[in-house]
């Protein structure tokens, strides 16, 4: 397996990016390779830093970075030598197993959308969340910000694409499919929960389990993944990660917390493309940088893209 990371995406790449591949490598079995897409003298020069030997990588030099603030669209179409448009032409191209980047979101969108592109039968690629629960468990969430206005075929998909990411990364037999609603009973919501509600309920594609509330996120009671709509769980994602930042400035420590930090994941896959692309947080340090490439390969040996081609084609 080659598992390729943009190392030149971050608002602190590329020192970050590389010391976390260092760390990465050391974690990582042999027979895992790891490919740093930037440039090259800066690679070798970081790595000489660290005392480590640049051999351990295989290098692919690009010229050009695509800048965080700037223009995804553009970018992609003007910096055909940028680390993520090189990144995205391997992938396709089969020369690597996975693509992970830390860079302008937008742009690895594009790449994933363009290059990528989605699976035949999916409607919307989608991006999910891991939530902790007081259980010591996970519950998936998502969308989390790909879609932001949603339809209830789309969300319909969610549920069966969350139902596989929980079964096969979570090992969950037959996990179970929540929709987020201002209530539990069936009559509740808008008219896209009231809808999706309809589809959802008698499916044999998942196991539902009807609405799940805010209040039901943390407990993993009601269900083991749950649907709703880009814009409602970006907003929920992002408040999770404000109160932990609020946590850690009042100086509370706390074991079940500290599992909100992002720096513990360090990305999240697109769901739902031909290809393994995970997306990290811009703000990555090189612990999340190595925790994004770990969880690569997690995914990436999941082989969840074929699973679901095998259920959408």
């Amino acid at each position: 397996m080659k598992i390729a990371l943009d190392v030149m995406g971050g608002d602190f790449a590329p020192k970050t990016t590389v010391a976390g591949a260092i760390m990465a490598r050391k974690e990582l079995p042999d027979d895992t390779g790891i490919v740093l897409i930037g440039d090259r003298e800066k690679i070798v020069e970081l790595t000489g830093e660290e005392g480590f030997d640049p051999s351990s990588f295989e290098i692919v030099h690009t010229t050009e970075v695509i800048e965080m603030g700037e223009n995804p669209a553009k970018a992609f179409s003007n910096k055909p030598d940028s680390s993520i448009v090189k990144g995205f032409g391997l992938l396709k191209a089969g020369h690597i197993d996975a693509f992970a980047s830390a860079g302008n979101t937008g742009a690895m969108m594009a790449g994933s959308m363009f290059v990528i592109k989605s699976i035949p039968g999916i409607i919307r690629p989608t991006i999910s969340a891991e939530i902790p629960s007081l259980t010591g468990t996970s519950t998936l969430l998502l969308d989390v910000g790909i879609n932001p206005d949603c339809r209830p075929d789309v969300l319909y998909q969610y549920g069966i694409i969350g139902s596989l990411y929980s079964k096969y990364i979570f090992k969950i037999d037959n996990p179970r499919v929540g929709l987020l609603n201002i209530g539990s009973e069936e009559e509740k919501g808008n008219l896209l929960t009231k809808s999706t509600h309809d589809l959802m309920k008698g499916t044999k594609d998942f196991s539902f389990t009807g609405n799940v509330e805010g209040n039901d996120l943390f407990s993993n009671e009601k269900a083991d993944v749950i649907v709703c709509d880009g814009f409602v769980g970006n907003v929920i994602l992002k408040e999770a990660e404000a109160f932990y930042n609020l946590l850690k400035s009042r100086k509370v420590e706390d074991e079940f917390f500290e599992r909100f930090n992002f720096v513990n994941y360090g990305g999240t896959p697109i769901l739902g493309i031909n290809k393994p692309v995970i997306i990290g947080h811009g703000v990555s340090n090189a612990i999340a940088i190595k925790n994004m490439i770990i969880n690569t390969k997690v995914f990436t040996d999941a082989k969840l893209t074929e699973k679901f081609k095998e259920v959408f084609e």
